[in-house]
């Protein structure tokens, strides 16, 4: 007889499973940390500064012709393909490495830049573009392959410089992006007639990534079955009382205490906070580790933390995103609190 569990009942399995584990033994090493995510947070270049290195990543492709068949089927499955395409295909622009619930305000004065955001409102009614940070290679800086789809939420001048014809263009634009959904990039970056690049993108979704996992761990000999249980049972040690932190506090709530006395603006902190909403649960692993690197990593930057977002967007499971958000997280508040200063 075969037994079949449904996805939800599996889930809970592998909480459950999390539950006996226990957190204590489980804290990560810092050390395991690649010398790329040990980099302190900085403000990123501006998309001007790296625009032109991003044309030359950019290469040409051809789209293959339907099936030769009925033409009637052919216009339909070609129309099919048009929108399934159009659904998918983010113009992109190099500004950071955000994650999710991060939010950007920015002043533009980069022509190109202006014009996209004016054909994503105004031509296409499509908010949204797809943002990529750069990380550091032997080679210098190129564009990650991961990134975040952000939404533009305000844009001040906008609405009134289109019909302009007295070069007020040239004026700067206040904009705010909201980070919104993860992606990777799907096929070949292509440079359109407007002077952007867009790609194909693939939407990535933390709950079916980690169900994925789980089914190729139990299926795939090498690979450790209880990797998704033991995130579970790490992610606990960022919201539980801690022993060796003044006042038991958790260690978020540590990071929230020390980063208060080293904000930068007035009422930074409480900004922040209220922008990223409250922690995920437990159960939901990589969510927590993205929201515990928009934390540490600000926007703009608190500069007490080494740049952790480009390794979370590039990580594959949620117990390698867990990692680096404890270690991320112990960093940063042993250098506030001075027992281990990082730079």
């Amino acid at each position: 007889m075969t037994l079949r569990v449904d996805t939800a009942t599996s889930r809970w399995i592998i909480f459950a499973l999390a539950s006996l584990l226990g957190a204590s033994a489980l804290a990560p090493s810092f050390q395991h940390l690649t010398s790329q995510r040990m980099i302190p947070q900085q403000q990123q270049p501006l998309f001007s500064t790296y625009y032109n290195d991003f044309d030359d990543f950019s290469t040409s492709s051809t789209v293959g012709s339907a099936e030769s068949d009925d033409p009637i089927m052919a216009a339909l499955r070609n129309r099919q393909k048009e929108l399934e395409n159009a659904s998918t295909r983010l113009p992109l622009i190099i500004l950071d490495s955000m994650l999710p619930r991060q939010v950007l305000d920015i002043q533009l004065s980069h022509q190109t830049l202006k014009n996209l955001i004016k054909h994503r409102t105004m031509e296409t009614e499509q908010s949204t573009l797809g943002m990529l940070g750069m990380i550091r290679t032997t080679q210098g800086f190129v564009p990650l392959t991961n990134g975040v789809e952000v939404e533009i939420a305000e844009c001040d001048q906008a609405k009134r410089i289109p019909g302009d014809t007295t070069g007020s263009s040239d004026k700067a634009w206040d904009v705010t992006l909201v980070a919104k959904r993860r992606f990777r990039l799907k096929g070949q970056v292509k440079k359109t007639d407007g002077g952007w690049t867009e790609s194909q993108v693939e939407y990535l979704d933390s709950e079916t990534e980690e169900e994925t996992q789980q089914k190729q761990s139990e299926q795939v000999e090498g690979q450790d079955p209880l990797s998704l249980a033991k995130a579970i049972s790490k992610s606990r040690q960022f919201t539980q009382p801690n022993a060796n932190i003044p006042n038991n506090l958790s260690i978020v709530d540590r990071w929230i205490e020390l980063a208060r006395q080293n904000e930068r603006h007035p009422n930074q902190i409480d900004k922040l906070l209220s922008q990223l909403g409250e922690i995920p649960p437990e159960h939901k692993p990589s969510e927590r580790a993205f929201w515990i690197g928009a934390l540490i990593n600000p926007l703009p930057a608190l500069g007490v933390a080494m740049e952790i977002r480009p390794s979370l967007l590039m990580s594959k499971t949620a117990e390698e995103r867990v990692d680096i958000a404890l270690g991320g997280i112990w960093a940063s508040v042993k250098h506030m609190d001075g027992s281990a200063k990082l730079f």
